[in-house]
């Protein structure tokens, strides 16, 4: 479903920030405000982990998000749900319309295999990184490590299926410009990297690169869009809320 994110309320925001492709950021997003990010070039992939910044233990469940809504991806409309039955982060707005968690994390061998070696050695800031690595620095920043790399969001991606169950990537599938608000439902360290998907093509490196910003927003109402989805998302929010009382 693609729901176009609203102008940001200057008042309203508290940062922002660029993310060069294949790099890695984290920041915790405290509940009751918005996580936006945008595809700068339409050639971005924002590979993401959640987790409950207050407990660690607890962090994002994609197969118990995907089961819950009865989807194969991420939109509009759905959250990112806890292995604890409640919400990290709700896709409260979205102009792409479809975000993969099928394709997991490149490692550096695919890398390798796709784009060839590059290190940074004889390369310097060209070198191919890759996002398994740049995930676990990132999660180092937290004390985590490679137990915690489990299954894992790329926004701006898209992954096909066909009658054979066999993945495929859609290339060109995002575009300049392209948003997606998260909305914090709790207090969410999210750990993210911006290198090339797993099933790219390969050819030339070039990962895109990322804007992110920060902003505050209302608590989500009775008829939000992410809570009224299904009845699933409703016990979800029920159960975050009890869990702020």
């Amino acid at each position: 479903m693609s729901v176009a994110p609203p102008p940001i309320d200057p008042l309203r925001l508290r940062f922002s920030e660029d993310v060069p492709g294949g790099w890695n950021w984290s920041h915790v997003v405290k509940r009751g405000t918005t996580l936006r990010l945008t595809d700068v070039e339409g050639s971005a992939n924002v590979s993401m982990l959640m987790f409950n910044a207050e407990f660690p233990v607890e962090r994002l469940n994609v197969p118990d998000s995907l089961k819950a809504q009865h989807t194969s991806y991420l939109t509009a409309g759905n959250t990112c749900m806890s292995d604890h039955g409640r919400v990290l982060m709700s896709i409260s707005a979205d102009s792409c319309g479809w975000h993969d968690v099928l394709g997991g994390l490149a490692d550096r061998e695919r890398v390798i295999e796709q784009f060839g070696e590059k290190y940074f050695h004889h390369a310097r800031n060209d070198w191919h990184r890759n996002g398994r690595d740049r995930m676990l620095v990132e999660l180092g920043k937290w004390g985590l490590g490679p137990r915690d790399v489990v299954a894992n969001i790329n926004f701006f991606s898209k992954v096909a299926t066909d009658e054979n169950g066999v993945f495929s990537f859609v290339s060109d599938h995002s575009t300049a410009g392209a948003q997606v608000d998260l909305r914090s439902e709790m207090n969410t360290l999210v750990v993210l990297c911006t290198c090339p998907h797993a099933l790219h093509p390969g050819g030339e490196y070039k990962p895109g690169a990322l804007k992110i910003e920060v902003f505050e927003n209302d608590p989500p109402a009775a008829d939000d869009l992410c809570r009224c989805s299904c009845e699933q998302n409703g016990r979800a929010f029920f159960n975050t809320e009890r869990y702020f009382l």
